[in-house]
């Protein structure tokens, strides 16, 4: 059929005829290839963090439910656990200001070194967090480089809650900008220019446009945050010390009580701290798909 015959056809009322796309059928070894794929990666996400944590489930309750309450009661174990909140909650609160701040420039301005600054933000992934521990003991700890100005204000970082909460918030830097920076590229500036030339303010515009427009990132971006702050081990070990009932947080209680044999006391924390980040990061994608926030 021509095109002249089809448009003749058309103009009389004659429905044209519907071209539908040839599909060819999808072969046996297509099939048994999507299954091999999604088996290798639902067998990689089981042995890697399922099994670990039905181990722990059941190791935990092998001597029934008594013995956890026993063990989570102890007030070294509340304590550990009130200090891990407090630094968590801290580290959290930090990196909402100045983490979003520091995304914002990044994304929304041009500056020598800015590059520079961008890959500095990826270093806590490369670094051990034993290795910042001591970074900053090389910085505040006994003859550091600060610890004559320290001194002399009479401020103890080392071995203390500051020191601990500078660890956690260095292990924790990439987050929140690393969950920011894609929304803001992605946002644009145009609905941002659109108010401010309604005479919008600066901290009006980010409230009612910048904000709900990015709250995703920022919500996982505290998600994240809060949830690796909880499990921070290496660094807060350097430099708090883990002194039991002063600077032993969740972690560390959780390593004294491997060293000392209590077992059913480090199988229950560990319990508590992976099924709240768990808990954390699944209701969160959850309310997500529901569309609750």
């Amino acid at each position: 059929m021509t095109t002249a015959t089809l448009h003749g056809n058309t103009q009389r009322g004659t429905t044209p005829p519907i071209i539908t796309p040839v599909t060819r059928p999808i072969s046996r070894r297509s099939t048994w290839g999507r299954r091999i794929l999604i088996g290798l990666v639902v067998s990689y996400v089981t042995i890697l963090i399922a099994a670990p944590l039905i181990r722990l489930v059941i190791s935990a309750f092998s001597k029934g439910v008594q013995p956890i309450f026993t063990a989570l009661s102890e007030p070294s174990v509340l304590s550990a656990f009130w200090l891990t909140l407090l630094i968590s909650v801290i580290t959290v609160l930090v990196h909402t200001g100045f983490g979003t701040l520091t995304a914002w420039v990044i994304v929304r301005h041009r500056f020598p070194g800015r590059s520079i600054l961008n890959g500095l933000i990826d270093m806590p992934f490369a670094v051990s967090p034993v290795v910042v521990g001591y970074m900053l003991l090389l910085v505040f700890g006994r003859g550091g480089l600060l610890a004559p100005l320290l001194d002399a204000l009479q401020i103890k970082i080392v071995f203390a809650l500051p020191g601990m909460i500078l660890a956690t918030i260095f292990v924790t830097l990439p987050f929140m900008v690393r969950e920011l920076i894609p929304v803001l590229e992605a946002f644009g500036v145009q609905q941002e220019q659109a108010a401010a030339t309604l005479g919008a303010s600066g901290w009006q515009t980010f409230w009612y446009i910048t904000l709900p427009a990015i709250r995703w990132g920022f919500i996982y971006g505290i998600t994240l945050t809060f949830a690796r702050a909880l499990g921070e081990f290496g660094a807060v070990l350097v430099v708090g010390g883990g002194v039991q009932g002063s600077t032993e947080t969740a972690t560390l209680y959780i390593y004294r009580a491997l060293d000392e044999r209590q077992y059913i006391g480090a199988y229950s924390a560990a319990l508590v701290l992976g099924l709240f980040s768990l808990i954390l990061i699944m209701g969160t994608d959850f309310l997500r798909r529901r569309g609750k926030l």
